[in-house]
């Protein structure tokens, strides 16, 4: 868009600095929820190509709400297969069927970042939400009671604008860290990634994704070229100093690229190169994600290797984290218990991602004498065995549920330990399960009970009625669980609390530090 046009002018409840994937999400979350917002990109357009290309399940469960999975999905190949070159040894591999029970989504999804940003800002577009592309964030206090004080420049000229939040999407070299103040101590890895949208020449089957593990490092070839047919990822070991001070070297070239995939023994020739880039790595978390009302969320908080496909997802679940929290703040009894939450909840992931990373990318890629015997020797040997242990699925189930945040809790998070619960219910911060219940006599999944913006109240059958002073809180009746309970389940999906009865003080006044008012009724009529 043109800056400055559709532009909102009055105060906004939240300002997005950054409009990737999640900057986008954090913006259609928060606004889905009640919170006007107003979301800017410094860059005119956002024409680079894609980094990430992997979405995991747990990231679309968390999408569902908003309305943008079906979108998603469209673009994107939900049943990959892959060929696993290890010396002259070529496994084949199905990725469509993970061994997952207890989602929707129980399959690896490859999908460009572009694609991926354009559903989400077509969704925001919707919401009467424009992105600003060519507006930058240059300055914010704290401001007044009234909140900070933004300057933004577009064209040239500087505005000012009130808001209760900023939100710092706004990537590694964050301007919203800076004007917070919040310092993250780096540390380089000792490869660097090379990417590359490619033509290729030679005996190379279409539509897979090809792997080579070999003594020197990883390369992928994906079938998601953006700007030619062929998207090259490979990695290779650098000298010199691994600090911010590190500097990135040219794009690389042809006969660079070409040398890589050589040392691969993938029969294949690069014969244009459209695009390329050299990426120096680091991993670095943030000790607190807040100060005051400046937030970070994705890259601009933490980031790490490229390893497993973590990073978008991890900022997007960030993204969801965030944007209920800033929109229901307002409401809330304990307005900053409720905002602290965030970095008590999305540090811990973060911490446990960068581990996570770094364990897959040292076996991925490492420089010592072990990881590349075991990638150049030992895999080859192994290689015929791949094929039947794929086919193990509660051994692949296990390690997705890991990389793909399933299994992640925020039970140790302050709002967890405040939250009452409800014995034989599921444990405050953890993922709410995928199962069936009835609803009004009708079979349904709890997945799908919840798949809309808001704070749901699930009631037990014999319950008191329930309302709630918001149309983004949800209350149903799980007609065929008995009991005088419920249970609250968060707008991100995860349990929030749980009581034997609905009218238990300590649930009512934990609902309303998360900012919802809740009124019981007495019994049901029904």
């Amino acid at each position: 868009m043109v800056p400055g046009r559709g532009v909102m002018n009055g105060p906004v409840d939240v300002l997005v600095a950054g409009a990737g994937p999640v900057g986008l999400t954090l913006a259609l979350q928060a606004h889905a929820l009640g919170a006007s917002v107003r979301v800017v990109e410094r860059r005119p357009w956002l024409s680079r190509p894609s980094r990430a290309l992997i979405v995991h399940p747990r990231t679309l469960e968390v999408l569902r709400p908003l309305g943008v999975v079906d979108a998603i999905l469209a673009g994107a190949d939900t049943a990959p297969r892959a060929s696993l070159h290890a010396g002259t040894v070529v496994v084949p591999a199905h990725l469509a069927d993970l061994g997952l029970d207890d989602t929707r989504y129980p399959h690896l999804t490859l999908v460009r970042q572009a694609h991926l940003e354009a559903v989400l800002a077509a969704a925001l577009a919707g919401r009467g939400v424009a992105v600003e592309h060519g507006t930058e964030l240059v300055d914010g206090g704290p401001g007044t009671g009234d909140g900070p004080a933004a300057v933004l420049c577009a064209a040239g000229e500087n505005s000012q604008v009130r808001c209760r939040a900023i939100a710092g999407c706004d990537g590694r070299a964050s301007t919203v860290r800076r004007l917070a103040g919040l310092a993250r101590r780096e540390t380089g890895y000792r490869q660097e990634i090379l990417l590359a949208d490619v033509t290729l020449s030679g005996d190379l089957p279409p539509g897979l994704v090809h792997v080579h593990a070999g003594r020197y490092g990883l390369s992928f070839l994906f079938p998601l070229g953006e700007r030619a047919p062929w998207r090259l990822l490979t990695t290779r070991p650098v000298s010199g100093p691994l600090g911010a001070e590190a500097r990135v070297g040219p794009p690389p070239d042809r006969a660079e690229l070409q040398a890589l995939l050589d040392r691969s023994q993938i029969p294949v020739r690069v014969t244009a190169v459209a695009w390329s880039t050299r990426l120096r790595l680091r991993h670095g978390v943030a000790r607190t994600y807040r100060n005051g009302p400046l937030f970070l969320a994705g890259d601009a908080a933490h980031v790490h290797s490229p390893a497993g496909g973590l990073g978008m997802n991890i900022g997007i679940q960030d993204a969801i984290n965030l944007g209920w929290k800033l929109a229901l703040e307002p409401y809330s009894s304990q307005p900053d218990d409720l905002l602290d939450s965030y970095t008590d909840e999305r540090r811990p992931a973060a911490l446990r991602a960068r581990r996570l990373t770094n364990l897959i990318f040292r076996a991925e890629s490492g420089t010592d004498p072990v990881s590349g015997f075991v990638r150049g020797v030992l895999l080859p040997l192994g290689a015929p065995l791949i094929p039947a242990v794929l086919r193990r699925r509660r051994l692949i189930s296990g390690a997705v549920r890991m990389l793909g945040q399933l299994d992640l809790s925020y039970r140790a998070g302050s709002l967890s330990r405040a939250a009452p619960h409800r014995p034989g219910a599921p444990m405050p911060g953890d993922r709410l399960p995928e199962q069936p219940v009835t609803v009004d006599g009708t079979p349904m999944r709890l997945h799908e009970l919840t798949a809309v913006p808001g704070v749901h109240l699930l009631l037990d059958r014999d319950a008191p009625a329930v309302t709630a002073d918001r149309g983004t809180v949800h209350v149903r009746r799980l007609s065929g669980t008995p009991g005088q309970g419920l249970l609250v389940v968060r707008p991100d999906g995860h349990v929030g609390a749980s009581a034997e009865r609905a009218d238990d003080p300590a649930l009512i006044a934990w609902l309303a530090a998360i900012g919802v008012r809740a009124v019981i009724q007495g019994p049901d009529p029904a």
